[in-house]
């Protein structure tokens, strides 16, 4: 949890530095340090739910193409029932 909020606060800095750089302008850099993450939240929140989806869809398709397990009617003696 350490290394997460580290890089969280790291993420923070780098975007507020960024902006101010490009815009000169703490209000602008202020904004988008906070709405971006905020707005990248919600998009990871749906990117999750899409990936999820396809991740099933996959394994099913995966599942249907597999080849069916033989019937194996051998009793073991070398006679093969009809």
């Amino acid at each position: 949890m350490a290394k997460t909020l580290t890089f969280g606060i790291m993420h923070l800095g780098i975007a507020f530095s960024v902006t101010y750089a490009l815009t000169g302008s703490l209000a602008v850099s202020g904004a988008v340090t906070f709405i971006e993450p905020a707005i990248n939240t919600v998009a990871h929140y749906f990117f999750d739910r899409y990936w999820d989806k396809r991740e099933r869809r996959h394994a099913a398709t995966s599942r249907d193409r597999a080849p069916a397990p033989a019937n194996n009617t051998n009793d073991g003696a070398g006679l093969v029932s009809a």
